[in-house]
This record gives structure tokens, sequence and C-alpha cells, in this order.
């Protein structure tokens, strides 16, 4: 089950100290417990991808304006720059001219974490965030779920470790590969 912490206050200190905002407007914090490891960039490349996707797109560059970088880079995490990074966390970024934005990736015991941080620079993201933010709640415990098992699959049957970021799919398990 995916835990939800919704709301600045609600955020413990050290994991807001993780944002690079002047003010925090909005904040959340989704966490899932797992077995599954990986580096935080590992994690936010599972979550995200390398580039944003078709739905990212709608979302973050039509509907909040976000200027994402295109293409893929060591600097980037679906568009969003890297901004800090540490053992277990990193922080991406990203603005338009009514918002600007962070995520965090946090992995700590078995957890792993997504923190949601939003400063409005203009009135507009006051009047646009409120209703996006109710479906972000919605399809964020999906977004960790899902990296979850993309995580599971970077560690293939004959113990190889896949590159994350990459394909998605998961080698044919031993003994169940194409009939030759």
């Amino acid at each position: 089950m995916v835990d939800a912490t919704v709301g600045v206050q609600a955020l413990p200190e050290s994991f807001r100290a993780l944002g690079s905002l002047p003010a925090i407007d909005y904040a959340d914090r989704f966490t899932l417990a797992t077995d599954a490891s990986a580096t935080p960039e590992q994690w936010a490349r599972a979550m995200f991808g390398d580039v944003p996707g078709f739905a990212q797109q709608v979302i973050w560059r039509g509907l909040l304006g976000l200027r994402l970088s295109r293409g893929r880079s060591p600097d980037t995490v679906a568009g969003w720059r890297v901004t800090g990074r540490g053992e277990d966390w990193i922080r991406l970024e990203a603005a338009s001219w009514f918002l600007s934005g962070n995520l965090v990736v946090r992995t700590d015991g078995g957890m792993v974490s997504l923190g949601t941080f939003l400063h409005y620079d203009r009135r507009l993201g006051r009047r646009v965030w409120p209703p996006l933010s109710a479906v972000h709640r919605r399809l964020v415990p999906g977004v960790i779920r899902d990296a979850v098992t993309t995580v599971e699959g970077y560690t293939r049957p004959d113990g190889d470790r896949g590159r994350p970021g990459g394909s998605r799919a998961r080698a044919p398990e031993p003994g169940k590969g194409e009939a030759r």
C-alpha cells in the first residue's frame, strides 16, 4: 500500500529540506515499502523515464507549461533537470511562467518515496494546481507501484543488471523463452 502525506507542515523537515524552492505552497509525499533495490536516480527513471511520455507532456508541458529539456541526458530525468542528489535522494526541477516545482525521490530502509513541491510564482498557479492536484494524487500511487515492477525487472534471471530507464520489458523466465 502506498502511504500519502499531503501538506507542507505534514512532511518532516528532513524531507522538506531536500527541496530547492524559495517557499513551498504545495507539498506531498507518497511512500511505498519494497524489497526492490535501486539508486534514487534509477527509481526516478523507473517512475518517469528518460524523456517525458505523451501523457507527461500533456500534463507537464500542456497544462502546467513546464519548460522541460528535450532528449536524453544524464543531467535530466523525463526533461526535468537534476539539481541535487545525495546517497539516498535525488531532486528534479522544472518551472513554467507561473509555478516552479521539485520532484524528490528518496530511498530509505526498504522504502521509496516521491515528493512533489510547488511554489506559485504567479496567481495562476493557485488556480491551476488545486484541481490538477486531485488528479496527481490519484495517479502517483500507480506511478510508484509501476516503478517497483520496473526496478524488479532490472535484475534479469541470469543475474545481469538491466539498464535503468530503458526498456521496461522483462527477460523471459528460465524455461519460458521463445519456442525454437
